[in-house]
């Protein structure tokens, strides 16, 4: 799992099936210090998340295909499992 902000979201009209009616967002990966880790990547939305939320999103495919519910084959690949209201990091831990 990663921790991101919600930055932008993606809109198709034509798409896998089981992709119909789900909503699709870019998430930047945020690191302990909440500042921007990597690219950006796609993940399919399963909570209602909005732009500039902070989530947790679950990376592993076959994991996100499960919490998505998604039968057989598909192209899920990462999924928006919560939006994060607040991170502690301790000290013992930087």
């Amino acid at each position: 799992m990663l921790l991101g902000r919600v930055i932008g979201d993606v809109v198709s009209t034509i798409k896998e099936p089981c992709l119909d009616g789900r909503k699709i967002l870019w998430v930047q990966p945020l690191g302990l210090d909440n500042q921007p880790t990597g690219g950006a990547m796609l993940s399919l939305d399963v909570i209602g998340a909005g732009a500039g939320e902070t989530v947790l999103v679950l990376e592993e495919g076959s994991g996100a295909q499960e919490v998505c519910k998604v039968k057989g084959p598909s192209p899920v690949g990462s999924a928006i499992v919560a939006i994060v209201d607040a991170v502690s990091v301790h000290e013992e831990t930087k």
